[in-house]
């Protein structure tokens, strides 16, 4: 089965975020390659499949500009309600990420995906996602990636992963975009089964 909107309108509408089987109570790996980044405080953000996910609250809190994507709505709408009246000062879009979204998002400084480019399985889909990663990230801009590693999982939310290693998030990247950090991480989700993750920071030279 292929993701869809409807496939996750229908987790978020049905499930709390603490039962996610990829809820994480902080975003401290995250937050460990943005710390590398000079400056990253004062940049525009984007998070493609942004979900639910509590790194939304936490980038919010240092007072950076946000572009939150997802496919799904409910997703969207659940986090407009948990930011009340200061969701206004985010931009929001709801759209599948493998589809072009230069002519409707700025360039922005940092691309962080946290566990979303991995559910892109077909070749013309994932082509259409590292477009949009070029597209849209400034020159000198930064790209985080946390996905589901070659040993990880082969699903998650009921649906078939393409995993990654840093070498083909680097061949998909291309030789534009410069490998500044990466390492392995397992994550425990809320049932308590380990899932091994590839995360990796990159920078945009041109």
């Amino acid at each position: 089965m292929k993701s869809s909107s409807k496939h996750w309108d229908t987790i978020f509408s049905n499930t709390e975020d603490s039962k996610l089987g990829w809820y994480e109570k902080n975003a401290s790996q995250t937050l460990e390659l943005l710390n590398q980044i000079p400056g990253w405080k004062k940049s525009t953000i984007f998070l493609p499949g942004a979900g639910t996910s509590v790194l939304i609250e936490e980038l919010f809190s240092y007072g950076v500009k946000l572009v939150l994507n997802d496919i799904s709505i409910e997703a969207l709408n659940r986090v407009k309600d948990r930011l009340n009246d200061k969701g206004g000062k985010i931009d929001w879009l709801c759209q599948d990420i493998a589809q072009p979204i230069q002519s409707i998002l700025p360039e922005v400084d940092i691309w962080i995906d946290r566990a979303v480019l991995h559910f892109l399985t077909d070749e013309d889909d994932i082509n259409g996602y590292f477009e949009n990663v070029k597209s849209t990230l400034k020159t000198c801009g930064y790209a985080i990636f946390a996905e589901f590693s070659k040993t990880g999982a082969p699903k998650c939310a009921g649906l078939a992963l393409h995993r990654y290693s840093i070498e083909e998030l680097s061949e998909k990247l291309s030789s534009s975009f410069k490998l500044i950090s990466h390492f392995e991480y397992t994550f425990i989700n809320p049932y308590g089964d380990p899932r091994p993750y590839v995360y990796a920071l990159y920078k945009k030279e041109n």
